[in-house]
């Protein structure tokens, strides 16, 4: 993802550095605290801060847990199926980075 990429959460732009609490990423996701939970116990997300109740999470957390979402919904993905597919996704992007850095042309 991109700084320019932007994300609503409750009617406020969130930027890439921008922090939600465990209630808001439930809130922004339409999912219960234990779903959060069982993504964190795979690994899917993680929070930034370890204390309960103190977790706190990232704009990309909100982005990971709305892909595991579209997955589980429209591919019927368990959450390890998710996160193997989100690491692959993610290398594939990295990849398409580095290629777009050495040949600027390229569109992958």
């Amino acid at each position: 993802m991109t700084k320019v990429e932007n994300d609503v959460l409750s009617g406020k732009i969130l930027e890439e550095d921008s922090e939600v609490t465990l209630a808001q990423l439930c809130e922004a996701c339409a999912v219960r605290a234990e779903a959060i939970e069982a993504m964190m116990e795979e690994g899917i997300v993680a929070p930034t801060d370890v204390g309960v109740s103190k977790w706190r999470f990232t704009r990309s957390s909100v982005v990971r847990v709305r892909t595991v979402l579209r997955m589980q919904r429209d591919l019927n993905v368990n959450l390890a199926g998710a996160a193997l597919a989100l690491d692959l996704l993610e290398r594939i992007e990295a990849l398409q980075a580095r290629l777009r850095a050495f040949d600027p042309g390229h569109r992958g």
